[in-house]
Parts: structure tokens; C-alpha cells; sequence
């Protein structure tokens, strides 16, 4: 992206015009080639040097630096330069994504998206959509991001765009647990970042790639357990079994769904029964499990009454919950299977691990904002993970930001949130 063409100088720089000199730098950028664009304008200070360096920053990884840049190239382009201004607020908003700095100001890019469409920068103006509907995507709102997407031409001007477009179908279609959408999707993703020549887009999509060919969750049946990939997991799903989805907190059978997001010492039940199927399961075993209590007492035992009950109405549908001489067991309605569809490893805060596993750095502000949760709660997990050497961090205060201590060997989209609606 271009944030502004030259301000019409006519000044010489080594025999070449500044004009020239913005233009080449800007093709460089557009290449992916930022230390060439570097090299023609790393000692200006007008406002289209300054917006230019702030681009060729970040995409060589300096986004503090980049963001400088841009807010100061933003502050010199004079009240005539409206769409230089917005150019600078919608890179500034994909600096934002890239450092999962999700709390931006929607209205901003909202006015800079409608001034770059009034002036006929359709290219840009449809970036800035794209970069709302992919912090849409990032912070779990699946249904809306699906919708702008819907609202979106299907076919963008640049071969960049049209690769972030196939990447967000993607992402929708893995999500929603689509396999073979979403492979369509990469390819048509990965032949169009080739057709830009950019590498990053083409690592970028790479990464999706490698999503669909990873395990992504444990099927626990019969005392024994395996790895699925997505397509396994879509393919269970869409069975007649019994599914305790520990991954998604809910029980199904084919199409009926039983959600219990908000209940926890149920889930916790229904996976103890679901993993001991066809047998049953003692009371003190469920307990230890719902309730975590290491030494049981008669009132643990009247609340445990208590929780099957509550898990007996819930499962109805599905299921019943009948009593043993031992404890309770499982059955289910029907001549099917009960089986656990359970993450690729349990961790007690893998939903913090599911987002960092993207590879990005996120500060704990956007953690919290994309899990619907407070920032202490996100920040407690955090330290918890760190102290476990499985997160790192880096700067202070604010600027402080989070990865993973090393890449994970498992796809972890089933770790990603999901609104209720979107199971």
C-alpha cells in the first residue's frame, strides 16, 4: 500500500527527481522489497518519506518503529490530503492486527475506508474492510465476519487482496469445520499470493495449509485413544454417535446439540461417563473429577446427586444417566457408540495456548477481548503458562506481548472461541 503520492517537490536528489524517488520506493514496497524503498527515502522527513519508511518498517517485523512513523506521516499531511491521511490510518490498522492490537477504534477506519472510496482508491478501501472483517475473525464473531464477507466482492482488485480474501474463507470454513471448502480455499489463496510475489502472504497461507494436516483432537472410545485430523473430526460429527465434545463444551448426536458452555461440573461428568463407556464409573472417580475434591464426604456425595440430576435433564434428549450399584453410567439412546472428542492436549488454559498458537504476539488486552473474559483472569493464565515455560514474553508495560514458547505439534482450532451459535 502507497500512503501517499509526492506532495509535488521539486527538488533534485542526486539528479533524480523526489517524485521519482517516492514513486520507486512505493514499487519496491509493493514488490515486498522494504530495505530498496529504504534506500530512496530513509532520509526524508516529508510526510510521504515518513508514511513510506513506516511501511517498509513493518514489513520488515519493526512494528513499534512503523507505527511511529506512520502517526507522525499522519500529522504532517495537510487538511487537503485526506486520502494520504487515510492511507496512513488503514497501514496503521494492519499494523494493529499484525500485533493483535484488536482494541482499535472502528469508526476510524470506518471514516478512512469511506474517503478512500470517494476518491476512487478502491484497492485500499477494500483492504481496510478486509482488515475489520479479519479482527472479526481473530476475536471469535464468526457469524459477522461471515456476513461482511458476504458483502465483500468476491473477487478483488490485487492478486494480495484476493489471497487475504481466500484466507478469510478459509478461516470461516475451518471454523465451521468445512475441510473441503477450506482446502479449495488455500488453493485458490496460495495460487494468488504466487501471482503477487509476496513472500510473506505466501508463508502466510502456508500456515493455514498446515492447519488441515495436523491433529486437532484426541478421540477417547473404549478405554483407548488417537489422533483426528479436522476431516476425522467433521466426519464424527456428522455421525449417529454419542459425542462428548470436550473441545466445543457440548454433547451431540447428529444433529441435536446440547450446549454446556456454562456449566462446567457437567461437561466434566459427561466426559468422565463418556470415557468409561459402556461401563460405569464410581462415585468417588466422579468427585475427584467434577469437583476436584481429594477426600470425599458425605456432603460431596449430596452434591454429586445433585449434579446428575441436573446433567440427567440436561442429556434427556440424547441420553440417560442411570444409577449403579457403584456409581452412574452412560447410555445413550438408539443403537450408537459414545465416544470423547477431547483436545490435543488438555491444559487446564489452552484457550490462551489456542490463540498464541498462531504464532503472533498478542498483548493480554486483545487475549482478553478475543475470549470474552477480563484481563486479570487472562493475565493470571498467563503468568501460570510462563511459569511452565510454555509462553514467553517481551517489552514492558503496554508494549509487553506474548508468544508461545515453541510451535506446537497440533493444529489448535478447536481451542479457538466459539460464540454458542457458531457450534
Amino acid at each position: 500500500m502507497a500512503p501517499g503520492d509526492a506532495r509535488g517537490e521539486s527538488d533534485k536528489f542526486g539528479g533524480i527527481s523526489v517524485d521519482a524517488l517516492i514513486a520507486d520506493a512505493a514499487r519496491a514496497l509493493a514488490a515486498g522489497d522494504p530495505l530498496s524503498a529504504l534506500k530512496r527515502v530513509a532520509l526524508r522527513d516529508d510526510a510521504a518519506a515518513l508514511a513510506l519508511r513506516g511501511i517498509a518498517m513493518a514489513q520488515l517485523g519493526d512494528f513499534a518503529r512503523a507505527k511511529d512513523l506512520l502517526s507522525r506521516a499522519t500529522r504532517a499531511f495537510g487538511p487537503k490530503e485526506a486520502v494520504a491521511r487515510a492511507r496512513c490510518l488503514v497501514a496503521e490498522a494492519d499494523i494493529a492486527l499484525a500485533t493483535r492490537d484488536l482494541g482499535w477504534r472502528a469508526n476510524v477506519l470506518d471514516a478512512a475506508r469511506a474517503t478512500l472510496e470517494a476518491h476512487g482508491d478502491d484497492a485500499n478501501a477494500a483492504h481496510a474492510r478486509y482488515l475489520e472483517l479479519r479482527r472479526k475473525l481473530l476475536i471469535g464473531q464468526i457469524d459477522e465476519a461471515e456476513q461482511a464477507l458476504a458483502a465483500l466482492d468476491a473477487a478483488p482488485p490485487t492478486a494480495a487482496l484476493r489471497t487475504i480474501h481466500e484466507l478469510v474463507v478459509a478461516g470461516i470454513a475451518i471454523r465451521r469445520l468445512h475441510t473441503k471448502s477450506a482446502r479449495a480455499a488455500i488453493i485458490r489463496a496460495r495460487h494468488a499470493a504466487h501471482d503477487a510475489h509476496n513472500p510473506a502472504l505466501i508463508a502466510e497461507v502456508d500456515n493455514a495449509a498446515r492447519t488441515l494436516d495436523a491433529p486437532a483432537a484426541r478421540l477417547i472410545a473404549n478405554g483407548a485413544e488417537r489422533f483426528l485430523l479436522l476431516e476425522d473430526v467433521e466426519a464424527l460429527l456428522r455421525s449417529d454417535a454419542l459425542v462428548v465434545d470436550a473441545c466445543r463444551s457440548a454433547v451431540r448426536a447428529g444433529a441435536h446439540l446440547i450446549s454446556l458452555a456454562r456449566r462446567p461440573v457437567l461437561l466434566a461428568l459427561a466426559r468422565t461417563l463418556g470415557e468409561a463407556w459402556p461401563h460405569d464409573v464410581p462415585r468417588v472417580a466422579l468427585i475427584a473429577r467434577a469437583f476436584r475434591a481429594k477426600r470425599p464426604d458425605e456432603s460431596h456425595r449430596a452434591r454429586l446427586r445433585v449434579e446428575i440430576g441436573r446433567l440427567r435433564k440436561e442429556l434427556r434428549p440424547l441420553a440417560t444417566v442411570h444409577a449403579t450399584k457403584r456409581g452412574f453410567a452412560l447410555s445413550p439412546h438408539g443403537d450408537c457408540n459414545v465416544v470423547v472428542l477431547a483436545r490435543p492436549a488438555d491444559d487446564e488454559h489452552a484457550d490462551v495456548l489456542g490463540l498464541l498458537a498462531d504464532g503472533a504476539a498478542w498483548s493480554s488486552s486483545a487475549l482478553a477481548l478475543a475470549l470474552g473474559t477480563s484481563q486479570r483472569t487472562v493475565q493470571r493464565a498467563l503468568d501460570v503458562l510462563a511459569g511452565n515455560a510454555k509462553v514467553r514474553w517481551f517489552g514492558y508495560g503496554r508494549a509487553r506481548r506474548w508468544t508461545t514458547a515453541s510451535v506446537p505439534g497440533f493444529t489448535t482450532v478447536l481451542l479457538l472461541p466459539v460464540p454458542p451459535a457458531s457450534l
